[in-house]
């Protein structure tokens, strides 16, 4: 991954509104953009502080001398924070000084960027290495980094590979040996860089460093959209500036997703707090409680963090989670005995153990529901159809569709066979129903036949559309690609008809 400077600039701004204390904007003396940045965040007033990060000088250079240090004192960023070595293996074997001259290093350049009006972070790098290898000489280097003038001693488990129990215990020890601020920077490399944040706080730390989404060099470093809503609404600290707790959790969840979007990666679903699925419940037991009393199985509200609540419609939901669903969407009061309910799970059975999921598509699981509760209207019914395709990649489709009392015939090209169905389909349905124009196709996948449960004859096709407020999906199964693609073409814009058509449905969630 690689940020343009654009890109960094927009996400300090974010992060500024979000209300963290301190935005890293970047090594000056390893790249232009870095250094480029500091200069064009300046235009913008904020309220966090921009810190400039590097190292300690060299061996053998003066910190005047040290043309990291002069770099980072050249971007003029209120803040510094600067690595150095507080491990016996990396200042003896990486960068061969001994440990008196690596002592002065740290002294020296923290003392340096003082003197020119910073205020000054200290990371010690590899700490939890070096405090295992040896302890004393360890916390002696951040007592140099104390004395020295650091606003924060910040504890590194650079590698990543400290366990939970080892981070607790060993910055309980650190606290009682240091006067000032601890602070935590954890990596991820098995999986416990959260887990190491937070046991570090309650160990005492109170300085957090970590990236949005986790993001980082090998597995990650630490990810503050879960530690930050976990040490207010779990432990009761205040972070953040932002008071009220639904809108700074809300501008988190946004940043989240502005970074994915940067990167050009869809958002995790299973993120805790902000995914999709982070309130998702499938199972019949689990749907059914969540619809009495919710905190049976959520651990906070959704609402806290600007997510919500999904009930999944599966073979496993029995007759709650369709309850919850079609109630949910029609603003009915139903009863999951009622038979109605039993013929749609009976038949959205069926249609899983033939390969559907209609966990990815409720859209297409509320149109049996609709169907059996009496409650849908058909607005159209594709008769007949047709794809041929061309060796350089074209294709032609010929629909014939039946609207009301009228039979609509259209013929259209697309590059390949779904695009050129889609677009047939779209240009018969529109002389009927104009707003159909409004509906977008935003994204298309196909499970290949030997990842679909016992089908593997079959393909099935998902379908995301969007008409720019709302966003659905649906779903199709065949043995034939194009007629998976036309039945969950089919179904999404049968749902969004029967939503624009009937005032009461209200958009599933």
């Amino acid at each position: 991954m690689s940020f343009s400077l654009d890109d960094k600039v927009k996400i300090a701004l974010k992060l500024n509104e979000l209300g963290v204390d301190y935005i890293e904007g970047g090594w000056p003396f390893s790249n232009p953009k870095d250094l480029s940045f500091f200069k064009a965040i300046k235009e913008y007033p904020l309220d966090s502080k921009i810190a400039a990060f590097g190292s300690t000088r060299r061996k053998g250079v003066e910190a005047k001398n040290d043309e990291n240090l002069n770099s980072i004192v050249s971007t003029e960023a209120e803040a510094a924070v600067i690595f150095g070595k507080s491990w016996t293996l990396h200042v003896r074997e990486v960068i061969k000084v001994d440990e008196e001259e690596n002592i002065r290093m740290i002294q020296d350049s923290i003392e340096f960027l003082r003197e020119h009006g910073m205020e000054v972070i200290y990371d010690a790098e590899h700490f939890f290495q070096g405090f295992q290898e040896n302890s004393e000489y360890a916390v002696k280097t951040l007592k140099a980094a104390e004395e020295a003038g650091a606003r924060a001693i910040v504890l590194c488990d650079t590698n990543g590979g400290t366990t939970p129990l080892e981070i607790f215990n060993i910055v309980s020890k650190v606290r009682k040996e240091l006067n000032g601020k601890i602070g935590a920077h954890m990596h991820n490399d098995i999986g416990c860089a959260v887990a190491n944040t937070i046991l570090a706080v309650e160990a005492g730390a109170t300085h957090i460093q970590g990236t949005i989404n986790g993001i980082g060099e090998r597995t990650g470093n630490a990810d503050l959209t879960q530690i930050l809503p976990t040490l207010e609404l779990k432990l009761g600290f205040k972070v953040l500036k932002e008071e009220e707790t639904k809108v700074k959790f809300g501008k988190l969840k946004e940043l989240s997703r502005m970074v994915y979007e940067i990167l050009n990666v869809n958002p995790n679903p299973y993120q805790p707090y902000f995914g999709e699925f982070a309130f998702a419940h499938k199972g019949g037991v689990h749907a059914d409680a969540v619809m009495k009393v919710p905190r049976a199985y959520e651990h906070i509200e959704p609402e806290l963090v600007g997510n919500k609540r999904v009930i999944v419609i599966s073979e496993m939901g029995g007759g709650a989670s369709l309850v919850m669903k079609v109630a949910e969407s029609l603003g009915l009061k139903m009863d999951k005995r009622d038979e109605r309910v039993r013929k749609s799970i009976d038949e959205i059975k069926r249609l899983e153990s033939i390969g559907y999921s209609f966990d990815t598509a409720p859209s297409s699981a509320l149109l049996i529901a609709l169907r059996n509760f009496g409650l849908y209207e058909e607005f159209f019914n594709i008769i007949e159809w047709k794809v041929i395709s061309e060796e350089k990649g074209n294709a032609y489709a010929i629909v014939r569709v039946k609207a009301g009392n009228e039979i609509l015939l259209e013929a259209k090209e697309g590059v390949g066979p779904v695009n050129a169905i889609d677009n047939a389909i779209r240009a018969a349905l529109s002389k009927a129903f104009p707003e159909i124009d409004k509906v977008k196709l935003t994204d298309y996948k196909v499970m290949l036949p030997s990842l679909v449960k016992n089908t593997e004859s079959l393909v099935r096709v998902t379908i995301e559309f969007s008409d720019g407020e709302k966003i659905w999906k649906s779903i199709g199964i065949s043995k034939n690609v194009i007629e998976a693609s036309l039945i969950a073409l089919r179904d999404g814009l049968d749902y969004f008809l029967q939503l624009e058509k009937n005032p009461k449905l209200k958009p599933l969630r």
